[in-house]
């Protein structure tokens, strides 16, 4: 029997419904808001379309549907491409093996090779807990939904590091007034210690990085770092942390640099989880980082400035990097992001 004009009406209600619904899914999937979660939002500040930030505090919220709430069976963890990543697979596998056991679940070690990997393996929801650079953190809050929830803390009970302007032993630069017609390696545009906050610092007492000296991107802190050793490079803006571990490992001689100019200190890389994980398993792995006994672990060996990991504020600990990052004209956009493509 042919349905009436009514029920036809219905059932085409009804399919148009399901499409929609459809696409809104399709939608999400390719990270895009819709218009339901844009109504629902009532804050969501440099944050992508597709989180929201109800409570202020810059991260991305805990979805509150419980769908959308994430327990996978394995946890897979990534630590800074700031040196060559495979050097610390070794180095972190007693913490590995703790938060496997405080979670009851698998992990597995994610080997990024470059900071935007790391965002886009965490927005895409392949990496889980990752400890990000301090540069390229406020990229993984606001694309990746990326939660901060501690640091290194050093032995001083301080969890920073500063910028550090490096040149050869023997090297005529005295300061950065001196760096004029120079060749200075840069790490990559992401790096806040390798490159914004230079461009910011240096300018401010009158030099303006590729327009006083030739700007040459190394990619990574242990090159430029290297380089300058090698005098390849004239002079480098390095992380004073990657500088006293290198010096520890014997990579080079302590007097085979010299600093020229140092910074009031930054916070340290950023360790932190998914947003979308289930609130239980949040609170897991946090508890794995507070109760880690980091003395007695592989990681005492490599980080000999560091006792443990320190509880932190994102909003207050990094507002000096977002501040330097806003004015250094950089956007928390896909288009940002393609530039960290050659860290």
């Amino acid at each position: 029997m042919r349905p009436t004009n009514g029920a036809l009406h219905s059932r085409e209600v009804a399919m148009l419904r399901a499409k929609i619904a459809s696409l809104c899914l399709i939608a999400l999937g390719f990270g895009l808001a819709s218009p339901a979660q844009a109504q629902n939002c009532p804050n969501r500040g440099t944050l992508d379309a597709r989180y929201c930030d109800a409570d202020g505090d810059l991260l991305a919220d805990i979805p509150a549907d419980k769908a959308r709430q994430k327990d996978p069976d394995t946890l897979i963890f990534s630590y800074t491409p700031v040196e060559d990543p495979s050097v610390y697979e070794n180095v972190f596998a007693d913490f590995l093996a703790h938060l496997s056991k405080i979670t009851g679940k698998k992990v597995k070690w994610f080997g990024a090779e470059s900071y935007a990997a790391q965002v886009e393996a965490m927005r895409s929801g392949r990496l889980h807990i990752a400890g990000v650079a301090s540069g390229p953190t406020p990229f993984a809050v606001n694309l990746a939904g990326f939660r901060p929830i501690v640091a290194m803390e050093k032995h001083d009970n301080s969890i920073g590091y500063t910028l550090q302007l490096i040149v050869p032993k023997g090297s005529p630069i005295q300061s950065i007034a001196d760096l004029k017609g120079k060749r200075v390696a840069h790490v990559a545009p992401s790096s806040n210690s390798g490159d914004t906050a230079p461009r910011i610092l240096f300018k401010e007492k009158g030099i303006v990085p590729g327009k006083d000296y030739e700007v040459l991107y190394s990619g990574k802190h242990d090159n430029s770092i290297m380089g300058v050793v090698n005098k390849d490079y004239d002079a480098a803006p390095i992380a004073s942390s990657v500088l006293e571990r290198m010096a520890d490992r014997g990579m080079f001689k302590r007097d085979d640099v010299r600093i020229v100019y140092e910074s009031a200190p930054f916070p340290r890389t950023a360790f932190g989880i998914a947003h979308d994980l289930n609130p239980e398993l949040q609170a897991k792995i946090k508890e794995a980082f507070l109760s880690f006994d980091f003395l007695k672990s592989g990681l005492a060996k490599e980080f000999k400035d560091t006792k443990g990991f320190k509880e932190l504020s994102y909003k207050a600990a990094w507002s000096d990097i977002i501040v330097i990052q806003r004015e250094s004209g950089i956007s928390y956009t896909q288009d940002g992001l393609a530039k960290l493509k050659g860290d």
